[in-house]
């Protein structure tokens, strides 16, 4: 099993930066690709960043310029710095990792941090 705890989220205006971290622990040995997802009110879960094993960073095209993701293998922590942020910005975060083991991909999942961007 793999945990993972989000921090970072709260309330900001808009124009602002947040940065959000992903503590990963357990049985992490075989994670290969790391992201954040976003569920704004009312709305489905939607990709926000990504980093597989190649290390190339994909971003939606709402966050592209103003989010960026960055992970930290020594720490295990996967990061969401964000910048230049908007009110529809505003939604639970997720942090997800996938993992490998016998070839069979697992995600884990963790519990959401709230991120409120007022205008």
């Amino acid at each position: 099993q793999v945990q993972l705890v989000e921090s970072g989220g709260g309330l900001v205006q808009a124009g602002g930066s947040l940065r959000l971290s992903c503590a990963f622990s357990g049985d992490i040995f075989g994670i290969h690709t790391m992201g954040w997802y976003r569920q704004p009110p009312g709305k489905q879960r939607e990709l926000v960043a990504e980093i597989g094993r190649g290390g190339i960073p994909d971003y939606s095209d709402s966050v592209k310029g103003r989010f960026t993701i960055s992970r930290d293998f020594v720490r295990n922590h996967v990061l969401l710095q964000m910048n230049s942020l908007k009110p529809e910005d505003t939604a639970v975060y997720f942090c997800k990792v996938v993992r490998s083991v016998a070839a069979v991909n697992r995600e884990y999942w963790g519990q959401g941090t709230w991120v409120t961007v007022s205008s």
